[in-house]
């Protein structure tokens, strides 16, 4: 069951440097955020259980989903995600501002490579390979899924390593990230697209704008219904 894993993660204690951290972030809060209640804990995923369409992020920011307890919620990777997802049909609105604000997504469930926020947005690789597991049994739990959106090279390769691990793939050799890239991995498994990462870095850049994010969960929901069925 996903509430079950939700639950799960959310008690994860494996990452002592994590744990610290979060910890510490939700205690010394942000002055702009000094009368919230910081959530501080691993970041559950979010979404439609019976989505098509898997978003996997790298990790939750320190002011945003670490405060809020949701994926992408509270801060500015999450305001251009949810735009991009309303504007494509995969939300219910184009805010995202807490865990209780009324949003819902359809044909889309979001998570992380990592749950808990890390120092400087770096998590370790054994932190990663901690989570891994959860990731692991989200794929086996979303029944409908056609598409993983890929947002970053670390969710890239996580997925890639997943899928190697497991002899979907023999070899990452022909897996080159890039923006709005489509790949296939095999029959009975879904589509990979990779996308840059709606971090404040590549949307203050331009590198990042939110027609070519648009463009790629329009890619996505045209793969989704070509494997209708």
């Amino acid at each position: 069951m996903i509430e079950l894993l939700q639950e799960e993660i959310v008690g994860c204690r494996q990452c002592p440097r994590l744990c610290r951290y979060i910890e510490g972030v939700a205690e010394v809060k942000r002055r702009a955020y000094k009368d919230w209640v910081y959530w501080g804990k691993p970041v559950p995923p979010f979404g439609d259980p019976q989505a098509r369409v898997l978003i996997l992020g790298l990790a939750p920011g320190a002011h945003g989903s670490n405060r809020t307890g949701r994926m992408f919620t509270g801060d500015g990777s999450g305001n251009m995600l949810y735009r991009v997802l309303y504007k494509t049909g995969f939300a219910s609105q184009p805010t995202s501002t807490s865990r209780d604000d009324g949003l819902i997504l359809r044909d889309a469930y979001i998570t992380a490579a990592a749950h808990c926020t890390p120092p400087g947005n770096k998590p370790a690789p054994q932190e990663l390979r901690n989570c891994r597991p959860y990731f692991e049994r989200e794929l086996g739990l979303l029944k409908n899924l056609k598409v993983l959106v890929a947002l970053g090279k670390i969710a890239f390769d996580t997925y890639l390593n997943v899928l190697k691990s497991g002899g979907v793939i023999r070899s990452r050799a022909g897996y080159v990230f890039g923006h709005d890239r489509q790949f296939s991995t095999g029959a009975g498994h879904p589509f990979l697209v990779s996308s840059y990462h709606p971090s404040q870095q590549n949307t203050s850049t331009g590198k990042l704008t939110e027609k070519m994010l648009i463009n790629v969960f329009r890619r996505a929901r045209r793969l989704a219904d070509r494997t209708a069925g």
